[in-house]
């Protein structure tokens, strides 16, 4: 790109730009600029360094959001696994759209949450190995969208790469059909797509109208070693002059119907944009489950779920009409590699819009999971249900939607709580503390006197209790039931079961953790911050509720109490009150201990902001403590929507009148002149390359002049063959029109 750059009257280039005729964008939508997005795109190798060589191990689809080179991706095929174990990750970019991608770059991973299977990798080297600075790159990215907001029938574009790296970018077109609900992240947790996807995508980008990211095609391959396992050998790997099956073979998985929302990603991208890095240090690791081979078991329906994840009811049929369902199981000797599936069919014919295609698995190593969603008609007849793990079918569920409601007694919402002594209940519901008793409240309904029912209570899988009696609570209204220990209920993971006439009517699991204080379990304390040269200088510093800009480290310390080895619990972290870092994972270290200690950092320093750590259990905020860092804010907030006026148009040859393809457009920020211009990134305010036509879109809005403000860009232009055109003083205000549609011509040097 020419440094030289020819300069012209700034009212001369404003005439230029802002009273040609308009031109009309190729896509047939102002937002969906088609070519953008797949220059956005780029390929994801995964390699092996086996002395001088280097072998693809895997590969898959990412999208560039951020210019300077922040790629978005999945996990499983960039993290080392057993299926991929290559250390080396090399980025392919697109030259011509028609072309298969040049492999470019070389990128580490910035970011990664296995269980999500999303990971943000940073462009560090040119393929060679040379160092790249992160600010002199200027690469066509993409905006993340709100997926929360995406409903049914909205109509999506899929790009990423069909296939092993010989295949041009792809675009594939549908709808949403779906969504299936997770605990991993509530009803959105996967979108369903009517788009024809191959694995190979996996890793992509799914769009709205508005050309905005909402979702990241996602699918696993399963081990290399089971059956209908799918992949290639693309390399002579074994030496032996031929590529067979002999050599490694590169996995993928099937057609992908399932897509991650982008919101998951969030988070990810705050922390990466940002820096941040959390690090658990001095935590003594407690041996947590045995392994053995991933299993599903105890499957069953309710018609919705809990603020704490769990079943409302345990049901046998749905009626006409019906919008919500979800099927719990229980899982086991499950890993972050383990690749889960679940296949639905209605009537005998497999139903895509409620199954879903092979992931990595989300949740712990044992527990209660469900799939599921709400909201979206389920049409009647029968269903049946199986699961995979790994390739293996759990037993099948079967379902029948139609007909008329149950008349059959049932129990439901199922809470746990201490009593006062007036015995109403106190407590959150699925975290008891410590002590003698619990006690669970129930709903019931259409019950009668002397009906047999069973209660029986477990903890950590093994049978408790169990109690058996006639019902004599009347038809309908709330009951209780209790388990009790002289010697005190253990801390540790708890489910009752109730049975109506040996049916299984209603099901929960709950936690006993810490010590009885007032309502809620006490089972963090001692929670604060500091900051220190070292981790054992940390473990002895004062805590502080506020800190200097520039601090190296942040830690964060707290004690615990009586929670168990394997208990689900959440740490969640926030700076400016949005959450950068989340993970539930089972507790492994000792059931009472002090100084479980957290060191955050970032290069170049902890940046200014209020950072907040919050500790849960089931889904229950325990403890929550926060500090303030320099201003306590972050000084210009980079993930702001800014809104202004969107700046779109073509760029034409002056003597032909044709597009010209792969100028770019430079708007420099209001801060410099084209004088003070040094393609530095954090001079950039927007940059656009334009498509095969000539035609572009700028990636970021012109914000508005006022009277009390006047913001004035200067441009850039610049093409191989072209003299550039470059200018100061670019001012839009409310009376500009928006979108504001451009055209400029280009004379050849």
């Amino acid at each position: 790109m020419p440094m030289l750059m020819r300069c012209l009257p700034p009212l001369l280039l404003l005439i230029v730009l802002f009273t040609s005729p308009r031109a009309v964008l190729s896509q047939g939508s102002a937002g969906l600029d088609i070519e953008r997005l797949q220059r956005a795109t780029v390929f994801v190798v995964q390699a092996r360094n086996v002395g001088d060589d280097l072998f693809v191990t895997c590969i898959g689809s990412g999208t560039i959001v951020k210019r300077d080179g922040l790629i978005l991706t999945n996990a499983h095929n960039t993290l080392i696994s057993q299926a991929c174990p290559g250390e080396t990750l090399i980025i392919g970019i697109t030259n011509n759209l028609s072309e298969p991608p040049i492999l470019r770059y070389r990128a580490e991973i910035a970011q990664a949450s296995s269980g999500l299977d999303l990971a943000l990798l940073r462009i560090t080297r040119e393929l060679d190995g040379r160092l790249i600075e992160a600010d002199t790159l200027a690469l066509p990215f993409v905006e993340l969208a709100d997926s929360d907001v995406v409903q049914l029938d909205d109509t999506i574009t899929v790009i990423g790469y069909p296939g092993i790296g010989d295949d041009p970018v792809e675009v594939r077109r549908g709808t949403v059909i779906g969504f299936v609900a997770e605990p991993s992240g509530g009803q959105k947790s996967w979108i369903k797509t009517s788009a024809v996807i191959p694995g190979t995508m996996t890793g992509g980008a799914a769009y709205n109208q508005d050309g905005k990211l909402i979702a990241v095609p996602t699918t696993a391959p399963l081990t290399v070693g089971v059956l209908d396992t799918t992949c290639q050998p693309i390399q002579d790997t074994n030496a032996d002059n031929a590529v067979n099956n002999s050599d490694i073979c590169i996995p993928f998985g099937g057609f992908i119907n399932a897509l991650r929302p982008s919101n998951f990603a969030r988070p990810l991208l705050r922390a990466a944009s940002l820096g941040l890095s959390l690090d658990l240090l001095n935590v003594p690791t407690a041996q947590v489950g045995g392994g053995g081979t991933p299993n599903f078991k105890r499957l069953f329906f309710s018609p919705s779920v809990n603020e704490a994840g769990m079943p409302t009811s345990v049901i046998r049929s749905l009626p006409a009409g019906s919008n919500s369902l979800y099927l719990f199981f229980d899982y086991e000797n499950m890993t972050p590699e383990t690749v889960y599936e679940l296949r639905v069919t209605t009537d005998g014919i497999p139903n895509p819009t409620f199954s879903l295609a092979p992931v990595r698995w989300s949740g712990g190593e044992r527990g209660l999971w469900y799939l599921g969603s709400s909201g979206q008609p389920w049409p009647n007849g029968v269903y049946e249900f199986t699961l995979f793990a790994n390739g293996i079918a759990a037993p099948t569920a079967r379902l029948v939607i139609g007909g008329a409601p149950e008349t059959t007694p049932t129990f439901s919402d199922i809470i746990f709580a201490l009593f006062d002594l007036q015995n109403n209940p106190f407590g959150n519901g699925f975290v008891l503390p410590t002590g003698n008793i619990a006690t669970a409240r129930f709903l019931f309904l259409k019950m009668a006197n002397e009906t047999e029912w069973t209660s029986i209570w477990y903890l950590d899988g093994v049978e408790f209790s169990r109690q058996t009696n006639a019902w004599n609570a009347g038809t309908s209204g709330s009951a209780t039931t209790s388990i009790s220990s002289q010697t005190g209920l253990p801390p540790g993971s708890y489910r009752l079961e109730l049975y109506i006439t040996n049916r299984l009517a209603a099901t929960s699991d709950f936690t006993i953790a810490g010590a009885a204080q007032g309502a809620l379990p006490e089972i963090f304390t001692g929670e604060g911050f500091t900051t220190a040269s070292t981790p054992e200088e940390a473990i002895a510093a004062a805590p502080l509720s506020s800190f200097p800009a520039g601090i190296a480290n942040l830690y964060a310390r707290f004690n615990w109490q009586q929670i168990a080895p394997g208990t689900l619990w959440t740490m969640r972290w926030t700076v400016d009150n949005e959450v950068f870092y989340q993970q539930t994972v089972p507790w492994n270290t000792l059931e009472s201990g002090q100084n479980f200690l957290i060191r955050l950092s970032a290069p170049g320093g902890v940046p200014d902001g209020t950072y907040r750590m919050d500790l849960l259990v089931n889904n229950v905020q325990l403890r929550s403590t926060q500090v303030q860092v320099g201003i306590g804010q972050l000084p210009i907030d980079p993930f702001a929507q800014a809104s202004g006026v969107q700046l779109r148009g073509q760029i034409l040859d002056a003597d032909s009148g044709q597009g010209i393809p792969g100028v770019a457009f430079v708007l420099i920020s209001e801060d410099y002149s084209v004088s003070e211009f040094t393609w530095s990134q954090n001079q950039v305010y927007a940059l656009a390359v334009t498509d095969r036509n000539g035609r572009f879109q700028l990636d970021r809005p012109l914000q508005l002049s006022t009277e009390a403000a006047e913001i004035a860009y200067s441009a850039v232009i610049a093409a191989k063959g072209y003299l550039p055109i470059n200018a100061d003083g670019i001012v839009v205000d409310e009376t500009t029109d928006n979108p504001l549609d451009i055209t400029v011509y280009m004379i050849r040097d």
